[in-house]
């Protein structure tokens, strides 16, 4: 799918203005229709009568766009229009003067305008349209025309298509109608509407309504607009799905939770609109979805601009809401508009891409979020992950800033890159969860994919810190009798791996690492990494490899321990000599945060394999519930380090692995028939995997067209018990719905499930209980 710009002629209706009614009476299915050429004469007839009565709306101007004006009062003598203009404060002006008394911008949600906008799906009664789409339209707190925020639509004899201007469509007593096009450049966001008309008399305009506030949006269905997109599958997925999946865990075991992004529920158009606002930009930039995803990616965070969100770490969510309950972006938006700006407590990086994805896909970006396990965290630009160790091979806390974490999410939007060289449109990297600066502002992106795939870090925006985040080398340094550090050893196949995202059209998880990075170990991949490498702060630390005749691998079986159980992973030598080996391990466990940071907690194993044969030989490692139930974080997340030496060779063996300790999932089942507009329930039930006592729980509940976020303050769940309730709820959305659930408490986290529930139409529910009950 090319993100490229293509010629805006001889494109289809999409992308234009609705079209708009000034004066009385309903339109009829003719109006509705495109003038053909037998109606030419009367349409510049029209034209005519509007030059006579308006001639100040008919000459060009360097802005125009798309509007409708209904009740157009034509001045006559008898109205004492003598051809003179009036003075001010003459009594009769009113009557003179050629004046709107109506609009109708047949904005109803099942009109033509907003279904062939695709825009139908938004719960609001304003008009949203896409660009690619006149009147007087003003946007922003300073609209200048100069900057594309004061829009001036002039009538033209014939739409070019190109740029703002208005045709008349129809012309039938004192009502006009009129098609307007909007040109795929303009400014998206709310437009604030008026019609001024000019005769000899003098001039009026229409009074404002907020009511017929125009919204203009990214248009992905227009072959001109940057963020087109040219698979109605991945415009389905990507702009019009309301829910998707998140990825989480670590590479061997990935889980999966479901995400109400809710883009089209009703005020959240307001709120994006509002995060833009807040953001103190100019509105005259908001036109280029570059500009707009840096925006967003800064204000979804909060630290230096009191943004959506505000990252929580540290395990201690008491001030707010812990990130593992939320399931949805709208119940946080809508709290950040509801206390007029005040970031919300608390985000971790899936809370902040799945905020994005809403936001991004509201205002026409195409968006989807992505999870990168082992994903580094490089931060000196080295596009390394760099471990320090000492002379005794045990690491320096202090000096290992580096990191990587058991799994990352961002997001990726689709545009083409005008700015960059040929071939770096499509898909970019966008990332709101604050790490580094960019440009002074915690913000990230976009990056474009194919630049990381290449290694070409020097491209903007913020490419070398995704590429290290998906392709860096591990490099182990020891330190020396004299303080320097000595490059011991390097792992090239443990960063970037698994990068997942939902699947077109189902819920499946679809791994798109190639897109981010060449086959590991093949000739493009080191290449793309001594490409980007070289342009890093540690372009030295690439030497020639040295010989291996031993390997390390950690391993778990199926998909990983469980929580409250025992953990065992398998550690496995390999001696590809034939000769014998002696391998000194040194092992060690952490606790840590999902993110890579470890916590202090440790627990340290050192054994021999003396000798090693020219075989495998296996050591089963485990750690018991025991050890590990009183000091994990939210993810449950450890890290186990094994570093070691061959005596013979002098050989230096490393190795970092993340696990996670699994979850189970709640089960929702829905009791009875799901109807629009009438009561029903659902049982959620849960076992408690631990021998202790859950305190404190609280399950969260929520769907989009089944219920608003829900908080249910349980309380205590004992060891090992089972546990129901039942939720009911009034459905307000037919079709398939998601009920999404989570539990959350001090001793278990991370606990969630999702039913799909079929919601009938009400007429339908009745119809087939009549038919079902005639069959019986």
């Amino acid at each position: 799918m090319p993100a490229e710009r293509r010629s805006i002629r001889g494109r289809s209706a999409v992308g234009r203005f609705p079209s708009v009614t000034l004066g009385f009476g309903e339109d009829t299915e003719e109006e509705k229709e495109e003038p053909k050429e037998n109606n030419v004469k009367k349409r510049n007839a029209c034209q005519e009568w509007l030059r006579k009565v308006c001639p100040c709306c008919c000459p060009k101007h360097d802005d125009v766009t798309d509007t409708e004006v209904t009740g157009v009062d034509e001045p006559s003598k008898e109205d004492g229009g003598n051809g003179e203009k009036p003075v001010p404060g003459d009594k009769e002006l009113d009557e003179v003067l050629l004046k709107v008394k109506s609009i109708d911008l047949l904005k109803s949600k099942s009109g033509a305008n907003r279904t062939e906008h695709h825009t139908h799906l938004y719960q609001s009664d304003n008009l949203i349209i896409r660009r690619g789409l006149h009147l007087d339209l003003k946007t922003g707190p300073l609209a200048v025309v100069a900057k594309g925020t004061h829009v001036i639509i002039p009538l033209v004899a014939k739409l070019e298509g190109d740029r703002w201007e208005a045709a008349v469509v129809k012309q039938e007593d004192k009502k006009i109608k009129l098609l307007v096009n909007s040109p795929p450049t303009a400014v998206i966001g709310r437009y604030q509407l008026t019609v001024e008309t000019n005769n000899q008399n003098g001039s009026a305009s229409s009074t404002h309504d907020p009511a017929n506030d125009i919204y203009i949006l990214f248009n992905p269905w227009c072959q001109d607009d940057i963020v087109y997109m040219d698979s109605e599958d991945e415009r389905q997925e990507y702009i019009l799905n309301d829910t998707g999946r998140i990825y989480y865990g670590t590479k061997d075991q990935i889980g999966a939770r479901t995400w109400n992004y809710g883009q089209f529920n009703d005020g959240i158009l307001a709120v994006c609109l509002f995060v833009m606002e807040k953001s103190g930009t100019s509105p005259s930039g908001w036109g280029d979805p570059i500009n707009v995803v840096r925006i967003i990616s800064a204000m979804v965070n909060s630290p230096d601009d009191q943004g959506v969100l505000e990252g929580n770490w540290s395990g201690d969510y008491s001030n707010g809401t812990s990130p593992t309950v939320w399931s949805g972006s709208v119940e946080i938006l809508k709290e950040y508009h509801k206390k007029n700006g005040t970031p919300v407590k608390y985000g971790q990086c899936w809370v902040f891409a799945g905020v994005v994805t809403t936001v991004l896909r509201c205002l026409g970006v195409p968006t989807r979020t992505v999870t990168n396990f082992s994903s580094a965290h490089d931060t000196d630009v080295s596009l390394t992950t760099d471990v320090y160790l000492d002379e005794n091979l045990e690491p320096i806390e202090y000096l290992n800033v580096d990191s990587i974490w058991n799994f990352h999410v961002w997001n990726d939007c689709w545009m083409a890159r005008e700015d960059l060289p040929p071939g770096n449109g499509g898909w970019q990297a966008v990332d709101a969860t604050p790490q580094e600066t960019s440009q002074g502002t915690y913000c990230c992106g976009p990056a474009s994919l194919a630049a990381v795939r290449y290694g070409q870090v020097f491209l903007k925006h913020d490419t070398s810190f995704v590429f290290a985040e998906v392709n860096s080398d591990k490099i182990y340094w020891q330190k020396n009798a004299d303080g320097t550090f000595s490059q011991i050893y390097s792992e090239k196949k443990i960063v970037g791996v698994s990068i997942s995202t939902k699947a077109v059209g189902s819920d499946e998880r679809s791994d798109i690492t190639h897109l981010y990075k060449h086959p590991e170990g093949s000739d493009e991949e080191r290449i793309a990494v001594e490409t980007a490498c070289s342009y890093g702060s540690k372009a030295k630390a690439y030497s020639s490899p040295t010989a291996e005749d031993v390997s390390l691998e950690v391993t778990l079986d199926g998909e990983g321990p469980k929580m409250g159980k025992d953990a065992e992973l398998m550690i496995t030598l390999k001696n590809s000599s034939s000769q014998q080996r002696s391998v000194s391990l040194h092992s060690q466990v952490s606790v840590m945060y999902y993110t890579g940071v470890h916590k202090a907690t440790k627990m340290v194993l050192d054994f021999w394999r003396n000798p090693l044969s020219p075989t495998a030989s296996q050591h089963r490692w485990t750690l018991e519930y025991k050890d590990y139930k009183d000091k994990l974080m939210d993810q449950a997340a450890l890290m186990l380090t094994v570093s070691g030496r061959v005596k013979e060779t002098q050989q230096i063996l490393a190795t970092q692995f993340s696990f996670r300790l699994r979850t189970p999932d709640l089960i929702i089942k829905p009791l009875g028939k799901a109807v629009v507009g009438e009561k029903m329930s659902v049982e959620i039930s849960f076992t408690n995997p631990l021998p202790q006592v859950l305190k404190a729980v609280v399950f969260h509940v929520e769907g989009l067209g089944l219920l608003t976020a829900r908080k249910i303050n349980y309380g205590d769940i004992g060891s090992h018990a089972t546990v129901s309730l039942t939720e009911q709820f009034i459905p307000t959305l037919s079709g398939t719905r998601k009920l999404l659930a989570s539990l959350d408490c001090k001793q278990l986290t991370q606990v969630h499930g999702v039913s799909d529930i079929t919601v009938e139409e009400k007429s339908n529910a009745s119809l087939y209980i009549e038919a079902y009950q005639t069959k019986q």
